[in-house]
């Protein structure tokens, strides 16, 4: 039994295969050539942009597939090259490989290996949590940044001429003194892949419509001889297994690919558990991030060691892998063969693929990593939001792929830290039926008379205490009547010991106690109070009271402010706001 779970926590697509249900074959074979017949276009494609030989692409499908199938924990992510990846790693290796073909490609199976190492490190580590790290608008920012990148760099194969520029707005700026250069039988055919590929979408739009435009492309080059109408292809290709490389790792490329290494693990890991939370959540099962950061490193792993470049999860063939039904990881193993059968036996007619054809797949494909409009509409929703998103994007026009990421990562850290140094807060009142709320809008809740309760809603730590410090005199004082108890809701913030927040705690206490105003603290009562004496703070009398909850210690207050009542008006206005606690209480 103990294996059993050891395997189900290593291996839980191998545990998930061992009980295949018979119903789900047919489905799965069907989804599994289909998702083949995507992959194949793309992957050819994207080693196009990844700058290796379009076998590599090949490579980069079949063993991290099988790989993922075995080790992913999500029954419907389909692995594979993709743009952003892809983007991210020519723009890391094409300098250092100073032109020399054979390094470029050992520099991309080493960039790879460490994208893999460096997931298993964050799965050992437990930081699946990185899933969440980079926020929404920061990767909407990102992916519309490197998709205008790949947009701008695929003009050149489109249009037959190259590009002598390197940055994207010097090749935007340049576009017009390129006008003379375009070839016009490679602008034929990319009008030709471009009018098949939205017309297949249109009228067929379960059909591969990327394999039939370059289908169609490479059959009319193979009649007319790409020789004779001078317009580049993907070339002789070599069959069969691939000359076996180590990826080097000496110390000073090591040097050079770390970061870019870390923030690739990084873009993909989240970019693969958005598309594969989505896709779970619609088949109605959970996945884990922890062993999907595992599965990346594997897949990874073998993809370098097969000879190919970073993957990752790609979102248009797990929607091709569900929209024909899909079961189990069965559609990956099912898609590896197919695209085995074709790597090994079937290599002839790629050769005659035009590169213009190929630049057509990916502009098109990088139009769907562009969402302009959900950019747009974040500055209705979110200002904070859409600044981010923005700046993200517009870092990665000016700077580049991997400055416009690495700045990504940081505004995301950045994010993180503001909203938790400088959180929310709320004063909190009671209604008629004596329900504690928050105070804002609600005009039924209202605050009590000589009792100041407040929420800060962010974990107290070392660097938001003097906020936090600074919060609670700032309200008291603002107050419109002079607060004789001050309520600290401690469930919202102490939730963990830190000696500057109990140092922070204590100073606050004596301000307080100068004020002649009663601190309080409501929640977490055993481990408040353990706290609280080990910081060397006093409890109760003459110290700071601490109760259970809001309620308890709302009636305690209470009490003591009717024992130490100057007037009968007071006293009266206690009573009244203790009734009313009592009975929401009971309620």
């Amino acid at each position: 039994m103990d294996s059993f779970f050891s395997l189900a926590r290593w291996m839980p697509g191998l545990v998930s295969l061992l009980s295949y249900r018979r119903a789900w074959l047919l489905p799965d074979v069907r989804a599994g050539i289909s998702v083949a017949a995507v992959a194949l276009p793309v992957a050819i494609a994207y080693a196009e942009l990844t700058g290796v030989g379009a076998i590599v692409g090949l490579y980069s499908c079949i063993l991290p597939m099988i790989v993922y199938a075995l080790f992913g924990s999500s029954r419907q992510l389909i692995m594979g090259p993709d743009a952003a990846t892809c983007a991210v790693i020519a723009a890391v290796v094409t300098p250092l490989a100073a032109g020399d073909a054979a390094r470029h490609w050992q520099l991309v199976m080493t960039m790879t290996a460490m994208t893999g190492f460096w997931c298993l490190i964050a799965s050992r580590l437990k930081l699946g949590i990185l899933a969440d790290f980079l926020s929404r608008p920061i990767l909407m920012g990102l992916l519309n940044g490197v998709a205008i990148t790949i947009i701008v760099g695929q003009l050149s194969s489109v249009l037959g001429f190259t590009f002598t520029q390197s940055g994207l707005i010097e090749r935007l700026l340049a576009v017009p003194s390129y006008a003379a250069q375009v070839h016009l039988t490679t602008l034929g055919i990319s009008v030709l892949t471009l009018v098949v590929m939205l017309l297949s979408r249109y009228f067929r739009p379960q059909w591969p419509s990327s394999l039939l435009a370059l289908a169609i492309a490479a059959l009319l080059l193979w009649l007319g001889g790409p020789e004779r109408l001078n317009v580049a292809v993907v070339g002789s290709l070599n069959s069969g297994l691939p000359d076996f490389q180590i990826p080097e790792f000496p110390p000073g490329l090591i040097r050079e690919l770390v970061l870019p290494a870390l923030n690739l693990a990084m873009v993909s890991f989240v970019s693969m558990m958005l598309t594969a939370r989505s896709f779970a959540a619609k088949n109605g099962y959970d996945i884990d991030a922890d062993t999907e950061f595992r599965a990346l490193g594997m897949a990874n792993i073998a993809s370098a060691f097969s000879q190919g470049f970073a993957i990752s999860g790609a979102d248009s063939r797990t929607a091709v892998n569900d929209a024909n039904g899909g079961k189990s990881q069965l559609v990956s193993i099912v898609a590896a063969l197919a695209i085995a059968m074709v790597t090994f036996f079937l290599t002839t007619p790629l050769q005659y693929i035009p590169t213009a054809a190929l630049g057509i797949v990916l502009i098109l494909a990088s139009f769907s990593l562009t969402d302009f409009r959900g950019l747009w509409a974040l500055h209705k929703s979110d200002r904070s939001a859409f600044w981010l998103a923005w700046v993200t994007f517009i870092s990665v026009l000016l700077m580049g792929v991997i400055p416009g990421i690495a700045l990504a990562v940081l505004l995301g850290l950045f994010q993180f830290l503001r909203n938790v140094m400088r959180p929310t807060d709320h004063l909190m009142g009671m209604n008629d039926d004596g329900i504690v709320h928050t105070m804002g809008r609600n005009e039924e809740v209202k605050a009590i008379t000589g009792v100041l309760i407040y929420r800060f809603n962010s974990p107290l730590t070392y660097f938001n205490a003097a906020y936090f410090k600074r919060r609670v005199l700032l309200l008291l004082a603002s107050e419109p009547e002079p607060a004789k108890s001050v309520i600290i809701d401690a469930v919202a913030c102490f939730t963990h010991q830190d000696i500057s927040v109990m140092t922070m705690v204590g100073e606050l206490h004596k301000e307080l106690k100068r004020k002649g105003v009663h601190m309080v603290m409501a929640g977490r009562r055993g481990q408040m109070t353990q706290w609280l004496k080990q910081a060397g703070i006093r409890v109760g009398e003459e110290g700071i009271f601490v109760y259970p909850d809001l309620y308890q210690a709302l009636r305690m207050t209470h009490s003591y402010q009717e024992h130490s009542a100057d007037s009968t008006a007071s006293s009266m206005e206690t009573d009244h706001v203790t009734a009313t606690y009592s009975r929401g209480v009971k309620r």
